[in-house]
C-alpha cells in the first residue's frame, strides 16, 4: 500500500482565505523591525513553492530520507476493544519519530534557498528540536533551539539527541519555563538577529508562518486519504488527532476539510481537568492576540496570557492555530479537553493492545477516540503524531 501512495502537498489555495487571515483569525501582529523579513518569506514562499524544483526536491527527500508515506495501520486489537473500526496515522515511524520533519524539511529547504547562514527553533516536547537539528545537519545550516528549562529536564532524551546531532540547545528560565517561553525566547533572539531564519515549529505565529506550516504538514491528510480509501473504499466518518499548537491535526484534517461527511475531533491537553490547571485553549481560552497572530489564548481575567499546565510538553501552550480557532468558531470542528489521567490510560492501553507507544502527546488523541468511538462501529482515523521513546522514563 506504501508504495502506491502518491505523496503530495497542497494545494496552497486551500490553506487561508486571505492574505494570512482565516475568518477572524490570524495577520502579523510583530515588531516593525521584522515586518520586511517576514514579508520577504512569505513573497518568496507563495513563488517558491510553486516551482516544479522546489516540490520535487521537497517530496525527494520526505520519500527517500524520512520515510514517506508513513502507513495507515488497522489497529484491530484497538478496535475490538473499542467497538469501531480504527485505523492509526503512524507519524511515529518517521525519521526521528513525528510528524515535526515534514514541517523542518520544507522549511530549510526555504532557508538554503534565501542564502540563510542560521537557523533558529522552539520546542516543547522536544520533537521539533530534534526534527529542526536533524535536517540542520542533512542540509548543512547550524542552528540554535530555544528550550523552557523544565521542559529540559522532562524530555533529557530528546536534549541529548539534538546536541548529538549538532545543535546549540539554548534553555530558558522566563515565566513557566515551557514552550510558550520557548517560543518568547527565540522570537526575542530573532528580533535581535533578522538575518537568522526563524523555523517555527507548530501552526501559530505571525503570517506566513501557519500557512507554510499547513502547507508542508498538509502531506499527512493527502497520504491518509488515498489510504482509507484504498483499504476501504470509503471515507472515515471520523477523525482524530491532539491539538497543542495544531500543526499535526492540521496536518490530518486538511485532507478532508471539504468532505462534510468526515467528523473532525481535536484533542487539547486537559491537564488535572480543571481551569485554569489545563492546556485546552479552544475550551477555556478566549479569542486574543498573543505570539503574532489573533487566536484563542488562554488568559486572566485582565486578558493577560496565563500558564498552561499539561503532562504532554507538546501541548503545554497557553495559544493555537488561527486556523483551528476559526474551525471552532464554525463548527467545522469539535474539541475536547482529554485529562492527564485519561492520557496516560490511553498510553498504556495501545502499547499494550498494539505494540505501539505513542508520545504521550498522541495518547490524547487515541484516548479521545476511545470515548467517541465506544460501541459506536464507526470507522475512524487517529493520528499517531510522534513515538513515546521519549515519554518512558517519566513517572506515568
Amino acid at each position: 500500500m506504501g508504495d502506491s501512495t502518491n505523496i503530495k502537498v497542497g494545494p496552497l489555495d486551500s490553506m487561508l482565505e486571505h492574505n494570512g487571515a482565516y475568518g477572524p483569525y490570524g495577520g502579523a501582529y510583530i515588531p516593525p523591525v521584522l515586518e520586511g523579513q517576514l514579508k520577504k518569506l512569505a513573497d518568496f514562499f507563495d513563488e517558491e513553492v510553486k516551482t516544479d524544483d522546489f516540490k520535487n526536491e521537497f517530496i525527494r527527500i520526505l520519500k527517500q530520507y524520512v520515510g514517506r508515506p508513513s502507513p495507515l495501520y488497522y489497529a484491530k486489537n484497538l478496535s475490538d476493544y473499542v467497538g469501531s473500526k480504527i485505523y492509526l496515522k503512524r507519524e511515529d515511524l518517521n525519521h526521528t519519530g513525528s510528524h515535526k520533519i515534514n514541517n523542518c524539511i520544507g522549511q530549510i529547504l526555504l532557508a538554503k534557498k534565501m542564502g540563510a547562514k542560521e537557523i533558529i527553533a522552539e520546542t516543547g516536547a522536544g520533537q521539533h528540536g530534534v526534527a529542526t537539528a536533524t535536517a540542520s545537519a542533512i542540509l548543512g545550516i547550524p542552528c540554535k533551539v530555544f528550550m523552557g528549562e523544565i521542559d529540559v529536564e522532562r524530555q533529557a532524551l530528546n536534549v541529548r539527541r539534538m546536541r548529538l546531532l549538532g545543535a546549540e540547545v539554548i534553555p530558558t528560565n522566563l515565566g513557566s519555563r515551557t514552550l510558550k517561553d520557548a517560543v518568547d525566547a527565540a522570537l526575542g533572539y530573532y528580533i535581535q538577529n533578522p538575518e537568522s531564519f526563524y523555523l517555527l515549529g507548530s501552526h501559530v505565529g505571525p503570517h506566513p508562518y501557519p500557512r507554510m506550516v499547513g502547507y508542508f504538514q498538509s502531506v499527512i491528510g493527502n497520504e491518509a486519504r488515498q489510504q482509507i480509501l484504498a483499504e476501504e473504499g470509503k471515507l472515515p466518518k471520523h477523525i482524530f488527532a491532539a491539538v497543542g499548537g495544531g500543526s499535526n491535526a492540521i496536518g490530518l484534517f486538511s485532507g478532508f476539510l471539504a468532505d462534510d461527511e468526515v467528523e473532525i475531533h481535536g484533542a487539547e491537553g486537559g491537564g488535572e481537568g480543571i481551569y485554569p490547571n489545563t492546556a485546552a485553549t479552544l475550551s477555556f481560552g478566549k479569542p486574543a492576540v498573543f505570539q503574532g497572530t489573533m487566536s484563542y489564548c488562554l488568559v486572566d481575567d485582565e486578558g493577560n496570557p496565563i500558564p498552561s499546565k499539561s503532562i504532554a510538553a507538546g501541548l503545554d501552550y497557553p495559544g493555537i492555530s488561527p486556523q483551528h480557532a476559526h474551525m471552532k468558531d464554525s463548527g467545522r470542528a469539535k474539541y475536547y479537553p482529554v485529562t492527564d489521567a485519561e492520557a496516560v490510560e490511553a498510553y498504556k492501553l495501545l502499547s499494550r493492545l498494539e505494540g505501539i507507544t505513542p508520545a504521550i502527546e498522541s495518547s490524547h488523541a487515541v484516548a479521545l477516540a476511545m470515548k467517541v468511538l465506544k460501541n459506536k462501529g464507526e470507522l475512524a482515523i487517529v493520528n499517531v503524531s510522534g513515538r513515546g521513546d521519549k515519554d518512558v522514563e517519566r513517572e506515568m
